[in-house]
């Protein structure tokens, strides 16, 4: 009975608490528009704090994973000062551009404070927990992963409409009212979090030479390209599903569906927190953790080419059976989106081993950061220079360009599929040659 609670008290417990914290990061579109009324600059410029923060946050990941690896109890300590930190901060800058409108200090204060300050703290609380709920739950590693970064992805859905009601309730001034109020709140819950978190006792960590020799001798045991292969498919991934989802909300005014956005997008959410958790399930009872991703690109293929070649989203609108198609490649890019993320961790720890997972896991989550300023960049500017802008429903929107970021992403998606098939090594020649 006390090896079952330890599972869950000093794994799964704590786990959640510091992801479904961060992963409100996701909830960005709530107030984007709203703290650039505030302080008197365009929605454009201040959506680059997003991008800042899920930059850092692979970045912070890669360069303080070797910190993790040492120590968890300092890396989560990390992460719950430097977000709630981040997130007061950007909460105060917000307010000092209430009172001094079009203020270059406090929209870089927030870039500051959001992007890297917030950032340093998603990467380490990312990275914290995976390696400590894989120990605990050797035979199920996928499942254990998948509910903590289930968390993560589902953090969206719950917070979000919390927030659109602390908006309201909050008054004028609500916006940077709130990040006040949310930093002590995550704060508490991340400081719990770091609080429990802790790897079974009969756990020894591997004795390396050096500082840097552990992780490149790891690295080494197999052909590099194998290595790259992951990286490369996670960057793909993230970038693919990011052009889409950034564009989800304009995507389903397309159709006709502007009055449900908030619904689809609660929806969206649940089949992210659901790809992760099922992949990574999923994956479990599978010889090879890489089916998981063959799978996720065939599917993401797939439907991005019927919607493609059935002209959905130029078309759907008053068309049932195109709309259906439309929000299934929505849904599959969610969970596709989702599922790449808790199965990095454990196709890493197939390949390595658990000595140096954290590590290289966190350089491998230098992939998101890339991807976090790539993806919605890629799509924004195929939008803006291709297609033509049209009144939709009493909206501008451009049918012809989301269809034209379909095309990249089918591109993509299929150099990903190929990257699976030929660069990362099979499982069963790793077995063969141990």
């Amino acid at each position: 009975m006390k090896n079952i609670q330890n599972k869950w008290i000093r794994g799964a417990i704590p786990a959640l608490l510091l992801h479904f914290s961060i992963g409100t990061v996701y909830c960005w579109s709530i107030f984007s528009q709203e703290i650039a009324n505030y302080i008197g600059f365009s929605k454009s410029a201040v959506e680059w704090a997003f991008s800042f923060a899920i930059f850092f946050l692979g970045m912070s990941a890669a360069f303080l994973g070797t910190v993790v690896e040492k120590n968890i109890h300092k890396s989560s300590l990390i992460a719950s000062i430097s977000f709630a930190l981040g997130m007061a901060g950007t909460g105060f800058f917000i307010w000092f551009g209430g009172n001094n409108p079009h203020s270059v200090i406090s929209l870089v204060g927030i870039y500051v404070c959001y992007g890297f300050i917030m950032g340093i703290g998603l990467g380490t609380g990312y990275l914290s927990p995976v390696k400590t709920l894989m120990l605990w739950f050797q035979d199920k590693k996928g499942l254990a992963t998948g509910l903590a970064v289930a968390g993560f992805g589902a953090a969206k859905a719950i917070a979000s409409p919390i927030m659109s009601k602390m908006l309201v309730a909050l008054g004028d001034d609500g916006v940077y009212k709130m990040f006040l109020i949310l930093a002590c709140v995550y704060f508490v819950m991340m400081f719990a979090g770091h609080l429990l978190l802790a790897k079974p006792a009969d756990w020894i960590e591997p004795q390396k030479k050096s500082k840097d020799e552990g992780i490149i001798a790891t690295l080494r045991r197999e052909p590099i390209s194998s290595y790259i292969g992951i990286w490369l498919m996670f960057y793909i991934n993230i970038t693919c599903g990011l052009a889409i989802i950034s564009q989800e909300k304009t995507i389903v005014k397309c159709i006709g569906l502007g009055s449900s956005a908030g619904i689809i997008a609660t929806v969206s959410a649940i089949f992210n927190a659901g790809g992760r958790l099922g992949f990574s399930a999923w994956a479990d009872k599978l010889k090879d953790r890489n089916t998981i991703y063959k799978l996720i690109f065939i599917l993401s293929i797939a439907f991005t080419v019927i919607v493609i070649c059935t002209r959905g989203i130029a078309q759907g609108d008053g068309n049932t059976a195109l709309i259906a198609l439309v929000l299934a490649l929505i849904f599959i890019v969610n969970a596709g989106y989702g599922g790449g993320f808790s199965n990095v961790p454990t196709l890493l720890s197939d390949h390595y081993g658990m000595g140096n997972i954290s590590a290289i896991h966190g350089i491998t989550l230098s992939a998101w950061g890339f991807a976090g300023l790539s993806g919605n960049q890629l799509a924004s500017f195929i939008v803006n220079h291709t297609g033509q802008f049209i009144d939709v429903h009493g909206a501008q929107a451009n049918p012809a360009g989301y269809q034209n970021v379909l095309v990249v992403t089918a591109i993509l998606y299929s150099l990903a599929l190929c990257l699976s098939f030929f660069l990362v090594r099979p499982m069963s020649k790793i077995r063969k040659s141990a």
